[in-house]
Protein backbone atom coordinates (compact mmCIF):
# COMPACT_ATOMS: atom_id res chain seq x y z
CA UNK A 1 0.00 0.00 0.00
CA UNK A 2 2.88 1.92 1.10
CA UNK A 3 4.89 1.74 -2.17
CA UNK A 4 1.88 2.51 -4.50
CA UNK A 5 1.70 5.82 -2.84
CA UNK A 6 5.42 6.49 -3.11
CA UNK A 7 5.50 5.93 -6.76
CA UNK A 8 1.73 7.77 -7.26
CA UNK A 9 3.33 11.10 -5.13
CA UNK A 10 6.38 10.67 -7.26
CA UNK A 11 5.21 10.29 -10.37
CA UNK A 12 2.56 13.85 -9.47
CA UNK A 13 5.91 15.82 -8.40
CA UNK A 14 7.63 14.27 -11.82
CA UNK A 15 4.25 15.36 -13.84
CA UNK A 16 4.49 18.59 -12.18
CA UNK A 17 8.30 19.38 -12.91
CA UNK A 18 8.93 19.53 -9.26
CA UNK A 19 11.60 16.67 -9.43
CA UNK A 20 13.71 18.10 -11.63
CA UNK A 21 13.32 22.04 -10.48
CA UNK A 22 14.43 20.29 -6.40
CA UNK A 23 17.31 18.73 -8.49
CA UNK A 24 18.62 21.26 -10.24
CA UNK A 25 18.17 23.53 -7.21
CA UNK A 26 20.51 21.44 -5.72
CA UNK A 27 22.96 21.10 -8.08
CA UNK A 28 22.77 24.66 -8.69
CA UNK A 29 23.60 25.21 -4.60
CA UNK A 30 26.05 22.38 -4.52
CA UNK A 31 28.18 24.10 -7.71
CA UNK A 32 28.34 27.56 -6.15
CA UNK A 33 29.62 26.19 -3.28
CA UNK A 34 32.30 24.09 -5.08
CA UNK A 35 33.09 27.30 -6.70
CA UNK A 36 32.99 29.92 -3.99
CA UNK A 37 35.49 27.42 -2.22
CA UNK A 38 37.36 26.90 -5.57
CA UNK A 39 37.89 30.95 -5.69
CA UNK A 40 39.12 31.03 -2.07
CA UNK A 41 41.63 28.66 -1.89
CA UNK A 42 43.84 31.18 -4.05
CA UNK A 43 43.42 33.66 -1.88
CA UNK A 44 43.89 31.38 1.22
CA UNK A 45 47.19 30.06 -0.05
CA UNK A 46 48.30 33.53 -0.54
CA UNK A 47 47.43 34.84 2.93
CA UNK A 48 49.47 31.56 3.84
CA UNK A 49 52.35 32.19 1.89
CA UNK A 50 52.58 36.13 2.76
CA UNK A 51 52.09 35.11 6.45
CA UNK A 52 54.94 32.55 6.85
CA UNK A 53 57.65 34.62 4.42
CA UNK A 54 57.10 37.42 6.93
CA UNK A 55 57.48 34.59 9.70
CA UNK A 56 60.94 33.22 8.23
CA UNK A 57 61.97 37.05 7.35
CA UNK A 58 61.38 37.92 11.76
CA UNK A 59 58.57 40.18 10.81
CA UNK A 60 56.55 38.77 13.70
CA UNK A 61 54.05 41.23 14.11
CA UNK A 62 52.66 41.25 10.60
CA UNK A 63 53.01 37.55 10.14
CA UNK A 64 50.87 37.64 13.37
CA UNK A 65 48.10 39.62 11.49
CA UNK A 66 48.27 37.57 8.29
CA UNK A 67 47.67 33.83 10.64
CA UNK A 68 44.81 35.71 12.81
CA UNK A 69 43.12 36.91 9.39
CA UNK A 70 43.41 32.86 7.74
CA UNK A 71 42.25 31.99 11.49
CA UNK A 72 39.54 34.27 11.04
CA UNK A 73 38.12 34.21 7.81
CA UNK A 74 38.85 30.59 7.24
CA UNK A 75 38.08 28.44 10.60
CA UNK A 76 38.05 24.66 10.51
CA UNK A 77 40.44 24.65 8.08
CA UNK A 78 43.62 22.92 8.58
CA UNK A 79 45.29 26.05 7.64
CA UNK A 80 43.31 28.05 10.61
CA UNK A 81 44.51 25.39 12.56
CA UNK A 82 47.95 25.78 11.50
CA UNK A 83 47.73 29.43 11.69
CA UNK A 84 46.48 29.48 14.92
CA UNK A 85 49.74 27.66 16.17
CA UNK A 86 51.94 30.22 14.01
CA UNK A 87 50.41 33.05 16.08
CA UNK A 88 51.36 31.87 19.16
CA UNK A 89 54.73 30.73 17.95
CA UNK A 90 55.29 34.80 16.59
CA UNK A 91 54.24 35.95 20.01
CA UNK A 92 57.02 33.72 21.46
CA UNK A 93 60.08 34.67 18.48
CA UNK A 94 58.81 38.38 19.44
CA UNK A 95 59.65 37.70 23.01
CA UNK A 96 55.78 37.98 24.36
CA UNK A 97 56.12 35.38 26.31
CA UNK A 98 52.95 35.75 28.54
CA UNK A 99 50.68 36.08 25.45
CA UNK A 100 52.46 32.98 23.33
CA UNK A 101 51.64 30.76 26.73
CA UNK A 102 47.82 32.35 26.36
CA UNK A 103 47.61 31.26 22.71
CA UNK A 104 49.70 28.06 23.47
CA UNK A 105 47.10 26.77 26.19
CA UNK A 106 44.10 27.66 23.81
CA UNK A 107 45.25 25.91 20.89
CA UNK A 108 46.10 22.93 23.47
CA UNK A 109 42.46 23.32 24.96
CA UNK A 110 40.45 23.17 21.61
CA UNK A 111 43.06 20.73 20.12
CA UNK A 112 44.26 18.21 22.33
CA UNK A 113 44.79 15.29 20.44
CA UNK A 114 46.67 17.39 18.22
CA UNK A 115 50.27 15.80 16.83
CA UNK A 116 51.79 19.11 17.71
CA UNK A 117 50.53 19.04 21.06
CA UNK A 118 54.10 17.81 22.75
CA UNK A 119 55.86 21.21 20.77
CA UNK A 120 52.80 23.15 22.24
CA UNK A 121 53.54 21.94 25.68
CA UNK A 122 57.33 22.66 25.24
CA UNK A 123 56.94 25.76 24.22
CA UNK A 124 54.71 26.77 27.24
CA UNK A 125 57.45 25.54 29.65
CA UNK A 126 59.86 27.24 27.30
CA UNK A 127 58.37 30.88 27.01
CA UNK A 128 58.14 30.02 31.50
CA UNK A 129 62.04 28.76 31.12
CA UNK A 130 62.86 31.99 28.99
CA UNK A 131 61.47 34.17 32.00
CA UNK A 132 63.02 32.74 34.71
CA UNK A 133 64.71 34.91 37.33
CA UNK A 134 68.33 35.23 38.92
CA UNK A 135 68.44 33.21 41.96
CA UNK A 136 67.95 36.32 44.25
CA UNK A 137 64.18 37.05 42.83
CA UNK A 138 60.93 35.44 42.93
CA UNK A 139 60.95 31.77 40.92
CA UNK A 140 57.44 31.32 40.00
CA UNK A 141 58.37 30.98 36.25
CA UNK A 142 61.74 28.77 37.13
CA UNK A 143 59.02 26.39 39.01
CA UNK A 144 56.00 26.61 36.43
CA UNK A 145 58.69 25.95 33.71
CA UNK A 146 59.09 22.88 35.41
CA UNK A 147 55.98 21.85 36.17
CA UNK A 148 55.38 21.97 31.83
CA UNK A 149 58.28 20.05 30.93
CA UNK A 150 57.27 17.66 33.67
CA UNK A 151 53.94 17.32 32.46
CA UNK A 152 55.83 16.77 28.67
CA UNK A 153 57.64 14.06 29.96
CA UNK A 154 54.79 12.24 31.37
CA UNK A 155 52.47 12.59 29.04
CA UNK A 156 54.26 11.90 25.92
CA UNK A 157 57.72 10.20 27.23
CA UNK A 158 58.95 9.52 23.16
CA UNK A 159 58.80 13.22 22.20
CA UNK A 160 61.83 14.49 20.41
CA UNK A 161 61.81 17.10 23.29
CA UNK A 162 61.84 15.54 26.29
CA UNK A 163 66.08 15.37 26.37
CA UNK A 164 66.06 19.14 26.64
CA UNK A 165 63.47 19.21 28.77
CA UNK A 166 65.20 17.43 31.07
CA UNK A 167 68.04 19.39 30.73
CA UNK A 168 66.48 22.07 31.63
CA UNK A 169 64.67 20.79 34.53
CA UNK A 170 68.26 20.03 35.67
CA UNK A 171 68.85 23.26 35.62
CA UNK A 172 66.09 25.36 36.64
CA UNK A 173 66.31 22.50 40.06
CA UNK A 174 70.01 24.03 40.81
CA UNK A 175 68.30 27.50 40.36
CA UNK A 176 65.81 26.90 42.80
CA UNK A 177 68.48 25.39 45.08
CA UNK A 178 70.21 28.69 44.69
CA UNK A 179 67.41 30.72 45.85
CA UNK A 180 66.70 28.45 48.92
CA UNK A 181 70.80 29.12 50.10
CA UNK A 182 70.48 32.71 49.40
CA UNK A 183 67.52 32.58 51.49
CA UNK A 184 68.97 30.93 54.22
CA UNK A 185 72.29 32.79 54.15
CA UNK A 186 70.05 35.90 54.61
CA UNK A 187 68.34 34.55 57.65
CA UNK A 188 71.41 33.72 59.23
CA UNK A 189 73.17 37.31 58.59
CA UNK A 190 70.23 38.52 60.24
CA UNK A 191 70.52 36.19 63.41
CA UNK A 192 67.66 34.32 63.04
CA UNK A 193 69.39 31.08 62.97
CA UNK A 194 66.61 28.43 63.06
CA UNK A 195 64.96 29.65 59.95
CA UNK A 196 68.31 29.41 57.81
CA UNK A 197 68.73 26.12 60.00
CA UNK A 198 65.60 25.22 58.21
CA UNK A 199 66.18 26.08 55.09
CA UNK A 200 69.56 24.47 54.46
CA UNK A 201 67.56 20.86 55.63
CA UNK A 202 64.60 21.83 52.76
CA UNK A 203 67.49 22.15 49.96
CA UNK A 204 69.07 18.71 51.45
CA UNK A 205 65.62 17.32 51.21
CA UNK A 206 64.75 18.24 48.06
CA UNK A 207 67.43 18.99 46.47
CA UNK A 208 70.13 16.56 47.03
CA UNK A 209 71.66 15.99 43.28
CA UNK A 210 72.59 19.61 42.83
CA UNK A 211 76.02 21.60 43.41
CA UNK A 212 73.65 23.94 45.79
CA UNK A 213 73.21 20.66 48.16
CA UNK A 214 76.78 20.28 48.43
CA UNK A 215 77.59 24.05 49.50
CA UNK A 216 74.81 23.39 52.00
CA UNK A 217 76.00 20.36 53.56
CA UNK A 218 79.19 21.98 54.43
CA UNK A 219 77.16 24.66 56.59
CA UNK A 220 74.87 22.57 58.06
CA UNK A 221 77.09 21.79 61.22
CA UNK A 222 77.23 25.85 61.77
CA UNK A 223 74.17 26.32 61.64
CA UNK A 224 72.61 23.91 63.73
CA UNK A 225 74.85 24.72 66.35
CA UNK A 226 73.72 28.18 66.10
CA UNK A 227 70.21 27.34 65.93
CA UNK A 228 70.85 25.28 69.09
CA UNK A 229 71.75 28.57 70.72
CA UNK A 230 69.00 30.19 69.65
CA UNK A 231 66.34 27.69 70.75
CA UNK A 232 68.06 28.19 74.16
CA UNK A 233 67.73 31.89 74.49
CA UNK A 234 64.07 31.49 73.41
CA UNK A 235 63.45 28.59 76.13
CA UNK A 236 65.09 31.17 78.75
CA UNK A 237 63.03 34.08 77.76
CA UNK A 238 66.17 36.40 76.05
CA UNK A 239 64.43 36.07 72.12
CA UNK A 240 61.05 35.95 70.68
CA UNK A 241 60.33 33.04 68.74
CA UNK A 242 59.64 34.77 65.66
CA UNK A 243 59.05 30.93 63.63
CA UNK A 244 57.01 29.35 66.24
CA UNK A 245 58.64 26.41 67.00
CA UNK A 246 60.47 25.54 70.23
CA UNK A 247 63.46 23.31 68.29
CA UNK A 248 65.69 23.87 65.16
Amino acid sequence: MYLLLIIFFLSFLNSCGTISKLTSGISSQFSETFSKKKEEEPLLEELLKKAEKNFIKGNYDLAYEYYKEIRDKYPGTPQAIFAELRMADSKFWNEEYLEAIALYEEFEKFYPNNEAIPYVIYQIGTCYYKMRKSYDKDQTYAEKAISAYKRLIQNFPNSPYNLEAEKRINELRELLAQHELYIAKFYYKIKYYRGAYQRLLYILNTYPETYTAKEAQKLVLTYYQKALLETQKILEGEKKDFWGEKVP
